[in-house]
């Protein structure tokens, strides 16, 4: 935790922050939560298995003047590897190649990484620090996915100060289109099973009703 914070939630609620939860009302909840320890520190398996599950994250960086940059960063799940309890990392694929994160990071290695889910309706905020790594082949190979078409330029090294999950409040409840065209294969499957089920009890019932119909000897 950084030595600047008597709790590790501080790093969100500046004493600027408490006095308006003091002038609003919330503080005594959140004094609460400072008093059992704060946000978490580490990456939990909990906040690990979220992590590997995503596809798409805004990552969130600042500059020296403090002009605050938001990137949204995506890939296949699993693309942002836990190297350890307090490190994160993903491969930093070309794009646009107008590097204002790198930049920023360059002069302000405070960054913060917002993740959610919809279909979960949850959504998790990561404080901490971060560097951009260059020309580390077995870093780059640790962290490409793998057969993923895309070029790795450098990497994104993370390192977790604080981090907090958000009740469901609002967030729309939507679903990843893999998702959907999967459930309504399995929908389209079963469908057709129930159809062939139905062509042959009627085949039955017609054997049966035509036999019945053929007078005995």
């Amino acid at each position: 935790m950084d030595q600047d914070l008597e709790f590790s939630s501080d790093v969100a609620f500046t004493p600027t922050v408490k006095a308006i939860q003091a002038r609003k009302g919330s503080r005594r909840a959140y004094a609460e939560v400072e008093a059992r320890g704060g946000f978490e520190t580490e990456i939990t398996d909990d906040l690990a298995a979220f992590v590997s599950a995503q596809t798409s994250i805004f990552f969130a960086t600042a500059n020296a003047a403090g002009q605050p940059y938001i990137q949204h960063r995506g890939g296949p799940a699993g693309f942002i590897r836990i190297l350890d309890r307090k490190t994160l990392a993903f491969a930093d694929f070309s794009g646009n190649r107008q590097y204002i994160t790198a930049g920023n990071l360059a002069d302000n290695p405070k960054a913060y990484i917002f993740l959610i889910d919809y279909m979960h309706r949850r959504r998790v905020k990561i404080w901490g620090e971060a560097r951009v790594i260059e020309d580390d082949p077995e870093l780059m190979r640790r962290l490409m996915p793998e057969g993923y078409r895309a070029r790795p330029e450098q990497a994104i090294v993370f390192t977790v100060t604080a981090w907090n999950a958000n009740c469901p409040q609002h967030i729309p409840q939507r679903f990843e289109a893999a998702d959907v065209a999967a459930a309504l294969a399995a929908r389209e499957e079963k469908i057709a099973a129930l159809e062939a089920e139905v062509a042959a009890l009627k085949a039955q019932l017609q054997a049966a009703s035509t036999a019945a119909m053929i007078p005995s000897g």
